[in-house]
């Protein structure tokens, strides 16, 4: 299973950043990705609010997998992303 080098909540708070400012979103820059790279840290609140909304799987997402592995795994993206901000 290939495995981010990024923490997941870097990488939602890219995603979030690409679609206010890229013009395949909602954005207006048609090549983004440099303003992404200087901006994304304003979308950590926004990106740390997705993963505490993904604690709990739908019934789909129960079905298709082990829910408690996934639930300690975001658990665990939460935890990083908290114990990232108190060091900042």
């Amino acid at each position: 299973m290939p495995v981010s080098e990024l923490p997941l909540l870097e990488r939602i708070a890219r995603v979030l950043a690409g679609a206010a400012h890229s013009s395949n979103a909602e954005g207006s820059d048609p090549s983004a990705g440099e303003k992404v790279d200087l901006v994304w840290r304003e979308h950590v609140d926004q990106a740390l609010a997705v993963l505490h909304t993904m604690r709990e799987p739908d019934e789909r997402m129960a079905a298709a997998g082990d829910a408690d592995t996934r639930a300690a795994m975001v658990e665990t993206a939460i935890a990083s992303a908290e114990q990232g901000a108190a060091e900042e």
